[in-house]
């Protein structure tokens, strides 16, 4: 796999009927090891290891209806209170971030509702704030850092 525009992390891979696999921390399994889970495992490690996001607050391809139709988020960052905050579109690194890109996970977060976008292809990384009342978003130069509430 090529090196992504992301701090580099140890995963565990192993292979079974001449496949790679790559062991997923977050769902505690093996997952067939594709360049888009390549930058989705990075992703989520960055989340967690640079951003400080803790795993019980990490969802990976977490699954919702959209129109009736099964979709799935790449990952998805909840707060304390259990809503999402931060929704990640993951894709390989040989597919450009495009307009459409964007689009994809705009519809998706028409019902998820998170706070933040980040799409990334782990080479190019976009980030914004969603602006619900001004139905906007603002491009950032990274996505924020965990900050525990205290009440």
């Amino acid at each position: 796999m090529i090196k992504l525009n992301l701090p580099t992390y140890s995963f565990k891979l192993k292979s079974k009927e001449n496949k790679t696999l790559i062991f997923d921390k977050f769902r505690k399994k093996y997952v067939l090891l594709t360049p888009e889970e390549w930058v989705r495992q990075h992703v989520a490690s960055f989340l967690l290891e640079e951003k400080k996001y803790p795993v019980s607050l990490i969802s990976i391809e977490k699954q919702f209806l959209v129109n009736n139709l099964k979709k799935r988020t790449d990952i998805i960052i909840f707060n304390a209170s259990g809503n999402p905050e931060i929704m990640v579109e993951c894709k390989a690194p040989t597919v450009k971030i495009t307009q459409e890109t964007f689009d994809q996970i705009a519809r998706y977060n028409l019902k998820i509702k998170a706070n933040y976008l980040f799409v990334t292809n782990g080479l190019d990384h976009f980030y914004c704030q969603i602006d619900f009342e001004n139905e906007t978003y603002i491009f950032l130069k990274e996505i924020p850092k965990y900050i525990k509430k205290t009440f």
